[in-house]
């Protein structure tokens, strides 16, 4: 039954964009007007056949690939922005319908959109420098990719390979060059959508900090490469990078994912004085002895927590941030029912604070000056 009425539901999203977007107040009439034309014969697959009769997986998979090809297009032309419009939302729908497949990561058009996605961000990344504030990539879950004009690091940087699909996995000739593009990886805690020893030990081996609590690859030969912080909660501590170049000042919270999992929460500074903090997993109630006076201690200029963090109004307050971008959205290595939908974010993260949602491959430009408010 499921698979007779996808088809409908994939429609809806489509005519919101073309229906409601068109009417919407908070559009620039020119400039976004231009962005909506759009010749949808020429988007549809060539190889179109006239009808799916006895294929239902085809049909599934040739409607995944199309879906997935308008979402593309949609990114193109609307970049992520605090102030969300009727579009992107859309295309968030329909990224969770594709993902909440239950076969997405096997499915072709799922495996090919991940990997133009991050390729594109791979692009990027090769091509731009920052001056001012920072630049963040959305790379998978929550592999975040954070430069500034003195140093680029990154965070639960993996290759998916938690999908239990080798296919899907994002392959050598992409990850290979992010990791070139880094200067250091923090990790929060040792499940595999969080930690890949593989790209943990690509970093040792080019002489890269990685940072992590003591729990993860404990016993394992890359655990002494492993740079294991104490996890003091408001404490500064040094991480030279760049051979001693540079240094980032690093704050480790205590966290933990449930009772037992220990589970770093870095906040990393910048030598710019940009600072970001990661949750990982954060999610233990009795971590609020911390959370709440985070931002009393430290200034926040991006919150990255895990979409289902405990409690999200209340740690939203404690760190007190700049812009609150949630990540840990459609992990594909999750049970459906775990495979949090961006568009429930338009709830949880219903905050007193600056919000912005991304996509997989996706960037934005972080300028202190226009989130900051007034100390």
């Amino acid at each position: 039954m499921k698979s007779k009425i996808i088809p409908f539901i994939f429609q809806i999203p489509l005519i919101l964009v073309f229906i409601i977007s068109c009417n919407s107040p908070g559009m620039n009439e020119n400039s976004d007007m231009a962005n909506l034309h759009f010749v949808v014969p020429d988007a549809i697959t060539v190889d179109s056949p006239t009808n799916f009769f006895g294929r239902p997986e085809e049909y599934l998979e040739w409607e995944a690939e199309n879906t997935l090809r308008l979402v593309d297009e949609i990114l193109l032309r609307f970049p992520p922005d605090t102030n969300e419009n009727i579009v992107r939302y859309s295309a968030f729908q329909m990224l969770d319908l594709v993902y909440h497949d239950v076969e997405a990561p096997r499915r072709p058009a799922v495996q090919n959109f991940f990997h133009r996605r991050f390729a594109h961000a791979l692009a990027e990344m090769k091509e731009t420098s920052v001056e001012e504030g920072a630049m963040i990539w959305k790379l998978y879950n929550m592999s975040i990719v954070a430069r500034t004009a003195s140093v680029t690091v990154c965070f639960d940087l993996v290759r998916a390979h938690s999908s239990r699909v080798e296919e899907f996995a994002v392959p050598y000739e992409l990850m290979k060059p992010v990791i070139d593009q880094c200067d250091a990886l923090f990790i929060s805690h040792r499940h595999r959508d969080h930690a890949d020893q593989w790209v943990a030990q690509a970093f040792i081996d080019q002489g890269k900090p990685v940072v992590a609590p003591p729990e993860v690859w404990e016993g394992e030969e890359i655990h002494a490469g492993v740079t294991h912080f104490e996890r003091i909660a408001h404490e500064i501590q040094t991480l030279p990078v760049q051979s001693g170049e540079q240094e980032l000042r690093v704050v480790v919270y205590p966290g933990h994912q449930g009772t037992t999992i220990q589970n770093n929460v870095p906040l990393v500074i910048t030598p710019e004085g940009i600072s970001f903090v990661h949750t990982g997993d954060q999610s233990n109630d009795e971590d609020f002895e911390w959370i709440d006076r985070v931002g009393e201690f430290h200034h926040v200029d991006v919150y990255i927590p895990n979409t289902w963090t405990t409690d999200p109004v209340r740690a939203a307050s404690g760190y007190n941030a700049s812009l609150i971008l949630p990540a840990h959205e459609n992990e594909l290595g999750h049970v459906i029912a775990h495979r949090e939908a961006y568009i429930l974010n338009y709830r949880r993260w219903n905050v007193p604070y600056p919000v912005l949602m991304m996509a997989w491959g996706e960037k934005y430009h972080y300028i202190p000056d226009k989130y900051r408010r007034a100390e």
